[in-house]
Protein backbone atom coordinates (compact mmCIF):
# COMPACT_ATOMS: atom_id res chain seq x y z
CA UNK A 1 0.00 0.00 0.00
CA UNK A 2 1.50 3.08 -1.63
CA UNK A 3 0.77 6.02 1.57
CA UNK A 4 1.61 9.80 -0.37
CA UNK A 5 1.73 12.85 1.96
CA UNK A 6 1.50 16.45 0.26
CA UNK A 7 2.95 19.30 1.93
CA UNK A 8 3.58 23.42 1.14
CA UNK A 9 0.41 24.49 0.35
CA UNK A 10 -0.53 28.20 1.57
CA UNK A 11 -1.46 31.70 0.84
CA UNK A 12 0.45 33.82 -1.87
CA UNK A 13 0.43 36.96 -3.60
CA UNK A 14 0.20 36.60 -7.34
CA UNK A 15 3.63 36.83 -9.15
CA UNK A 16 5.06 34.96 -5.95
CA UNK A 17 6.40 30.94 -5.67
CA UNK A 18 5.56 27.78 -3.33
CA UNK A 19 6.84 24.30 -3.47
CA UNK A 20 4.76 21.80 -2.78
CA UNK A 21 6.15 18.62 -1.90
CA UNK A 22 5.00 14.59 -2.23
CA UNK A 23 6.51 12.35 0.39
CA UNK A 24 6.02 8.70 -0.39
CA UNK A 25 6.24 5.41 1.16
CA UNK A 26 5.19 1.84 1.01
CA UNK A 27 6.94 0.70 -2.60
CA UNK A 28 9.69 0.93 -4.09
CA UNK A 29 9.60 4.76 -4.94
CA UNK A 30 11.84 4.89 -8.14
CA UNK A 31 8.86 2.69 -9.72
CA UNK A 32 6.32 4.90 -8.69
CA UNK A 33 5.07 6.83 -11.52
CA UNK A 34 3.85 10.86 -9.72
CA UNK A 35 1.23 13.45 -10.78
CA UNK A 36 -0.21 16.53 -9.64
CA UNK A 37 -3.34 17.26 -9.74
CA UNK A 38 -5.81 19.97 -8.80
CA UNK A 39 -9.45 21.01 -8.20
CA UNK A 40 -10.62 24.74 -7.79
CA UNK A 41 -14.49 24.93 -5.97
CA UNK A 42 -16.99 24.07 -8.18
CA UNK A 43 -15.10 22.29 -10.63
CA UNK A 44 -13.15 19.36 -11.92
CA UNK A 45 -9.96 17.93 -10.98
CA UNK A 46 -7.28 18.63 -13.76
CA UNK A 47 -4.05 17.49 -14.51
CA UNK A 48 -1.30 19.88 -13.34
CA UNK A 49 1.88 17.91 -13.49
CA UNK A 50 3.53 14.06 -14.35
CA UNK A 51 7.26 12.73 -13.85
CA UNK A 52 7.68 9.10 -14.85
CA UNK A 53 10.37 6.83 -13.54
CA UNK A 54 12.44 7.71 -16.40
CA UNK A 55 12.50 11.65 -15.18
CA UNK A 56 10.27 12.29 -18.05
CA UNK A 57 7.87 15.11 -17.79
CA UNK A 58 4.85 16.25 -18.84
CA UNK A 59 3.00 19.53 -17.81
CA UNK A 60 -0.39 20.94 -18.66
CA UNK A 61 -0.61 23.68 -21.18
CA UNK A 62 -1.94 26.22 -17.85
CA UNK A 63 1.14 25.71 -16.10
CA UNK A 64 3.90 25.13 -18.82
CA UNK A 65 6.90 27.47 -18.01
CA UNK A 66 5.77 28.60 -14.46
CA UNK A 67 5.58 24.82 -13.01
CA UNK A 68 8.38 22.24 -12.56
CA UNK A 69 8.30 19.00 -11.85
CA UNK A 70 11.65 16.88 -10.24
CA UNK A 71 11.87 13.53 -8.37
CA UNK A 72 14.69 12.68 -5.39
CA UNK A 73 14.63 8.91 -5.38
CA UNK A 74 16.95 9.14 -2.38
CA UNK A 75 14.27 10.96 -0.12
CA UNK A 76 11.14 9.28 -1.25
CA UNK A 77 9.84 12.77 -2.43
CA UNK A 78 8.43 14.61 -5.41
CA UNK A 79 8.12 18.43 -5.95
CA UNK A 80 6.48 20.37 -7.90
CA UNK A 81 7.83 24.28 -8.02
CA UNK A 82 5.22 26.68 -8.62
CA UNK A 83 6.75 30.24 -9.95
CA UNK A 84 4.61 33.29 -11.30
CA UNK A 85 1.51 31.69 -9.43
CA UNK A 86 -2.04 33.50 -10.35
CA UNK A 87 -5.11 33.58 -9.00
CA UNK A 88 -6.51 31.05 -11.13
CA UNK A 89 -3.90 28.82 -9.86
CA UNK A 90 -5.58 28.94 -6.20
CA UNK A 91 -6.76 25.17 -5.95
CA UNK A 92 -6.61 21.91 -3.47
CA UNK A 93 -3.71 20.60 -4.92
CA UNK A 94 -3.49 16.37 -5.21
CA UNK A 95 -0.18 13.77 -5.11
CA UNK A 96 -0.91 10.76 -7.32
CA UNK A 97 1.27 7.41 -7.82
CA UNK A 98 0.70 4.63 -10.02
CA UNK A 99 3.63 1.45 -9.87
CA UNK A 100 4.95 0.80 -13.43
CA UNK A 101 7.86 -0.54 -15.39
CA UNK A 102 7.68 1.73 -18.32
CA UNK A 103 10.32 4.52 -18.24
CA UNK A 104 8.37 6.89 -20.13
CA UNK A 105 4.84 6.71 -18.83
CA UNK A 106 3.06 10.26 -18.29
CA UNK A 107 -0.61 9.82 -17.71
CA UNK A 108 -2.51 12.49 -17.42
CA UNK A 109 -5.85 11.17 -16.41
CA UNK A 110 -6.80 10.63 -12.76
CA UNK A 111 -7.99 7.37 -13.49
CA UNK A 112 -4.45 6.12 -14.53
CA UNK A 113 -3.66 6.40 -10.60
CA UNK A 114 -3.85 4.13 -7.72
CA UNK A 115 -2.74 6.24 -5.16
CA UNK A 116 -3.57 9.59 -3.84
CA UNK A 117 -2.83 12.28 -1.02
CA UNK A 118 -4.85 13.90 1.45
CA UNK A 119 -4.24 17.38 -0.95
CA UNK A 120 -3.11 20.62 0.43
CA UNK A 121 -4.77 24.11 -0.39
CA UNK A 122 -3.30 26.48 -2.72
CA UNK A 123 -4.46 30.31 -2.30
CA UNK A 124 -3.07 32.91 -4.90
CA UNK A 125 -4.65 36.30 -3.96
CA UNK A 126 -4.73 38.79 -6.59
Amino acid sequence: QVQLVESGGGLVQAGGSLRLACAASGHTFSLLGVGWFRQAPGKEREFVAAISIGVSTHYADSVKGRFAISRDNSKNTVVLQMNSLRPEDTAVYYCAAQPTFHLTWLPTHDYDYTYWGQGTQVTVSS
